[in-house]
């Protein structure tokens, strides 16, 4: 009897506790008990499973698809957005609100953003950050050349600049095209001090926040004329590249494709973002889902923010490689 005697003790311990919300030192003295003694109740009351933690996932939640995307690709924290339909602007929306109300809770003091300043989904969720506090951030470095079209330049250049502002840093933009015309015309625009300064940052990055790009160019991208010709495009699909990360393309192993176009790019190799502290993804949408799933392979992202509906052909992705 002595054992039931004790867990009726227990049981009542945590009903005073977790049911009428009772402090520790109430009930101590209600019980004429120590509160030392209720305390180590409580405890017992959970090895006990007198109390058990349920979790009631809020509507609109996907909780389930989160733990199962997690642990499928090793990733740290995964944020899966309602979308009420399977349609790219939409999924944009839901993403950009997500991931401005994630960066606002989670950015830590003094932090240096690496930014891709061509992306359609970051620029929805700088439309979506309110402001913070006065030097917060220290910098945020524009991670792939911001020059191109005047016609969609100003998004890019207005996306690193608005995010500086917003979160309290200076801004620090690559002024030189995201794709110079030759491998040659790169090296004479990396002489240029400017550009070598904020490329010089690269290393200092300890937040990144990148889209995912499918291996045909998103339209803001192709506007501004930050891409590749279709014949150049054809030679990276042949050589199995399905998505890019800042015009870094991979394959769907995760592996990088390394093609002479790559010599052209200015912007930060996938090499230095997977050296990184925190590097956070933003993408969804049925034409980028093997994109993603590739992404997620390389090694080099620690978040995902996306929609319920990739969520769900992610995880039903399968193969060699899955």
């Amino acid at each position: 009897m002595a054992r039931v005697n004790e867990l009726r003790l227990i049981a009542r311990v945590a009903q005073l506790y977790h049911v009428e919300g009772r402090r520790q030192a109430d009930i101590a003295k209600h019980l004429r008990i120590s509160q030392a003694t209720i305390s180590r109740l409580l405890k017992k009351a959970q090895e006990e499973e007198i109390v058990r933690t349920t979790i009631v996932a809020p509507s609109g939640t996907f909780v389930e698809l989160e733990d199962g995307l997690r642990q499928k690709y090793e990733l740290s924290e995964v944020i899966v957005v309602e979308a009420s339909e399977d349609r790219q602007s939409t999924i944009m929306d839901r993403i950009g609100e997500s991931a401005a109300h994630f960066l606002e809770v989670s950015l830590q003091k003094d932090e240096v953003i690496g930014v891709s300043s061509w992306s359609e989904t970051i620029l929805r969720m700088v439309d979506n950050i309110h402001p913070m506090r006065s030097g917060l951030a220290k910098y945020v470095v524009q991670t792939l050349g911001g020059m191109g079209d005047p016609t969609v330049q100003t998004h890019a250049t207005q996306l690193t600049s608005r995010l500086a502002r917003l979160t309290g840093a200076e801004a620090r933009l690559l002024t030189a095209p995201g794709v110079a015309q030759s491998r040659e015309a790169k090296l004479v625009l990396l002489g240029d001090p400017y550009v070598r300064e904020t490329m010089e940052l690269f290393n200092k990055i300890t937040l990144a926040i990148v889209g995912i790009g499918a291996t045909e160019p998103s339209s803001m991208l192709a506007r501004s004329g930050n891409t590749f010709s279709p014949n150049e495009l054809a030679e990276l699909t042949d050589a199995g590249a399905v998505g890019d990360m800042s015009l870094r393309f991979f394959d769907r192993d995760g592996k990088v494709i390394k093609t002479p176009l790559d010599d052209r790019v200015i912007g930060m190799p996938l090499e230095d973002l997977a050296n990184v502290d925190r590097v956070i993804a933003l993408a969804g949408g049925e034409s980028k889902t093997e994109a993603i799933h590739g992404a997620l392979k390389t090694g080099c992202l620690d978040v995902l923010i996306t929609d319920n509906f990739t969520a769900c052909r992610l995880l039903e992705e399968t193969g060699p490689s899955s």
